[in-house]
């Protein structure tokens, strides 16, 4: 079993103080790909969230079992038969984004963020950790490329949910959100292509430090209060 403390602290680290995407900026090709959009974006963090939760369980499960010059094979067969699975069933039952998410799907077997969490943790820690390590590692990813698709794509063409059809059908083109009016034709190449996404991560990535500096000052004035409250009780 795993203590309730146990797991916040997986999850705090995974989606916050180790978040792949902002603190070790890992698989910086498919972030500043693929977060042309809302939905690319969570769509292969979702998918990559899959491959690590399963991945991370089944080698935690195996570790002990594997000797340690034979580690490094094992595991990426273990994550490309995984990322097969996933190949496939995203190509049988969302066909279109399949199509445009392209390559980036078996590239998951080769993403560093995958085989860094199997080393570093999954080898090293019980199944559950492992496969909460994983998924919520993934999920901090995902949160990133949702954030930075959202960014780009209402900065590049001023919607939100641009492609939500390619995952729940033709229907779905009216959930698309249009900030600015279609009629207005706009579009900013800038934000749409790489350099944007550069731009974009660089700006999830001041804002966290930004957010963790603050939290530390209000951290060490609390302490200080607290030290002259009983400094005040002492005397």
């Amino acid at each position: 079993m795993i203590s309730k403390a146990e797991t916040q602290s997986i999850i705090h680290n995974s989606i916050w103080k180790q978040n792949a995407g902002v603190v070790q900026v890992l698989g910086l090709c498919p972030v500043l790909v693929m977060s042309s959009n809302i939905i690319n974006g969570v769509s292969l963090g979702l998918a990559t969230s899959v491959v690590m939760l399963i991945s991370g369980a089944a080698i935690a499960a195996i570790r002990e079992f594997v000797p340690n010059e034979l580690r490094a094979p094992i595991f990426i067969l273990i994550i490309a038969a995984l990322v097969t699975m996933v190949d496939l069933l995203m190509n049988a039952y969302v066909h279109d984004l399949y199509v445009v998410l392209g390559i980036f799907i078996p590239l998951i077997t080769t993403n560093c963020i995958v085989l860094a969490r199997a080393e570093a943790y999954a080898s090293k820690n019980g199944v559950v950790q492992s496969g909460l390590d994983g998924l919520f590692m993934g999920l901090g990813l995902t949160l990133v490329l949702g954030i930075l698709g959202a960014m780009r794509e209402l900065v590049g063409k001023g919607t939100l949910l641009s492609g939500i059809d390619l995952v729940f059908g033709a229907s779905a083109k009216s959930w698309v959100i249009h900030v600015i009016p279609a009629e207005y034709n706009y579009q900013f190449l800038l934000a749409i292509l790489p350099p944007g996404a550069f731009i974009g991560l660089g700006f999830l990535i001041a804002g966290k430090q930004a957010l963790d500096r603050r939290a530390e000052a209000r951290a060490k004035s609390a302490m200080k209060q607290l030290q002259l409250t009983e400094s005040a009780a002492l005397s």
